[in-house]
């Protein structure tokens, strides 16, 4: 049995792993992007997306603490 092709796009997998971040997601919603989008895709873009988040945390203390 073939697996149904997953045809997400870049900018619906940065929509799905933006909207779980701050946890705005419907059920229906995940359970879509279970079926459509590629996990190797999400993953990634939450990768991404930690990084600068966790970026934007340092370069703001930096900013705050500066003499």
């Amino acid at each position: 049995m073939a697996a149904a092709p997953r045809a997400g796009s870049l900018w619906q997998t940065v929509k799905a792993v933006g909207s779980s971040f701050f946890g705005v997601r419907k059920n229906s919603a995940s359970q879509e992007d279970l079926a459509r989008l590629n996990p190797v895709h999400i993953i990634a873009v939450a990768f991404v997306g930690v990084v600068l988040f966790v970026g934007g945390l340092i370069l703001l203390v930096r900013w705050v603490v500066a003499p």
